[in-house]
């Protein structure tokens, strides 16, 4: 699947977001298949439920994750 990412990291949090199509603001990512993606989403939050973010951005088209740095 061919994935367009726009990353936010600030010291409080991080802010990802994915897209299936060409955004402006967006940098491409790649053609990722299903492990790769799971890799990708892994080493951002160990603690993220995979399976139903990955199944969000197959049917939206688009994945948007705040996630808080705990320091």
């Amino acid at each position: 699947m061919k994935i367009w990412i726009a990353d936010t990291n600030t010291p409080a949090y991080r802010q990802v977001k994915f897209h299936n199509e060409q955004h402006s603001g967006y940098e491409y990512l790649g053609d990722l298949d299903d492990e790769e993606l799971k890799s990708f989403l892994l080493n951002l939050q160990d603690s993220m439920d995979i399976e139903k973010n990955m199944k969000l951005l197959k049917y939206y088209g688009y994945l948007h994750l705040f996630i808080i740095n705990k320091s």
